[in-house]
């Protein structure tokens, strides 16, 4: 893997649950179990990391941009070992295309929780090691998959705070004619601290996320 991963490596291996979210997984076990592919590449700007949008028809988390991934299948085998993993690509290659065989996984984060569609999510860490193209392969889930720079993710002026009609409060990206907010971009703000990459940015700056969301 390339050197400026090491940062990356080093954060998850030593993050904990409480700082990555405050929303863990509930005691007694319920939840449903499911993985992102947090993905780093090398584009033509250096580092990036693979998104995609959820189509706006889906009944969860329409229209977000999002990592690749979903629930566990049975056949991803046990949620506590490999589960997660096997499911990070196998949901990744449903919905991006990617080929996994190209792709060298390299860490877990703690699992967490999104309490909105009760979901108990494993972030999987994986590195490109031979790129393949991407696209969206049903756009009954996928509205289209995008690669981000993370020197736009670190850049002070894409960073803003979106705030929910609810009231909730949390980081987010403006970044490729999309704003990415919630889990997504929750766990790319820890990542970016935790590896030392985060600039100082304007926490005042705040956008309305639209009613719908």
């Amino acid at each position: 893997m390339p050197a400026w991963l090491e940062p990356v490596v080093r954060a998850a291996g030593t993050i904990r649950p409480r700082q990555l979210s405050r929303f863990l997984p509930p005691e007694d076990g319920g939840g449903r179990q499911s993985a992102v592919l947090i993905l780093f590449g090398e584009g033509a700007r250096g580092p990036e990391l693979l998104l995609m949008e959820r189509a706006g028809s889906l009944r969860s988390h329409a229209g977000q941009p999002a990592f690749p991934g979903g629930a566990l299948d049975p056949e991803d085998g046990d949620p506590a070992t490999d589960g997660p993993l096997r499911a990070a690509l196998r949901e990744a290659e449903e919905e991006t295309g990617l080929d996994p065989r190209g792709v060298q996984l390299f860490g877990v984060l703690p699992r967490l929780y999104i309490p909105v569609s009760g979901f108990v999510v494993t972030p999987v860490l994986g590195w490109w090691r031979e790129p393949t193209p991407v696209g969206v392969v049903d756009p009954k889930e996928t509205a289209r998959v995008f690669t981000v720079p993370v020197a736009d993710l670190t850049d002070p002026a894409h960073r803003v705070t979106a705030v929910h009609p609810m009231g909730h409060a949390g980081p987010a990206f403006l970044v490729e004619s999309a704003l990415v907010w919630g889990f997504t971009a929750g766990v790319i703000d820890r990542l970016l601290h935790y590896a030392g990459w985060e600039r100082p940015w304007d926490r005042d700056k705040r956008v309305p996320l639209d009613w719908r969301a």
